[in-house]
């Protein structure tokens, strides 16, 4: 088989092609809700939940954190109708991190200007 052309690496147009196939075949819930979780574990880690004392977590940053959950509210309240079942835990863990964050901040927001709380309305 000495004729035969030797394989060749793919490139990474090859690589993001299919890449895009792949994504062609995930249903939209399945990449919004994967999108979200995204969100969610890393506004956790931002907030330091995955520490066993939060207040010394060398990934704590509220500033992040605060951005991360007012994405994921974004997200959330604007692909609500088309979850289905998954709305409400995604809204469940939003609410759960939104309360973390009060809980964490040293300096509390005003009921409403807590992060994503303009999508999502006051959380207490």
């Amino acid at each position: 088989m000495a004729d035969e052309p030797a394989a060749q690496p793919a490139s990474s147009r090859d690589l993001a092609d299919a890449s895009v196939r792949e994504l062609a075949d995930v249903p939209s819930v399945e990449v919004i809700s994967r999108a979200a979780l995204i969100l969610m574990s890393s506004a956790a880690e931002r907030l330091g939940l995955s520490a066993d004392d939060p207040a010394h977590s060398p990934t704590r940053d509220l500033d992040e954190a605060r951005r991360l959950i007012t994405a994921l509210a974004g997200l959330v309240t604007a692909s609500a109708e088309y979850l289905g079942p998954h709305a409400g835990p995604l809204r469940d863990g939003l609410q759960s991190l939104q309360r973390a964050f009060r809980e964490t901040s040293t300096v509390p927001d005003e009921p409403g200007q807590g992060p994503g709380e303009r999508y999502t309305g006051p959380v207490r």
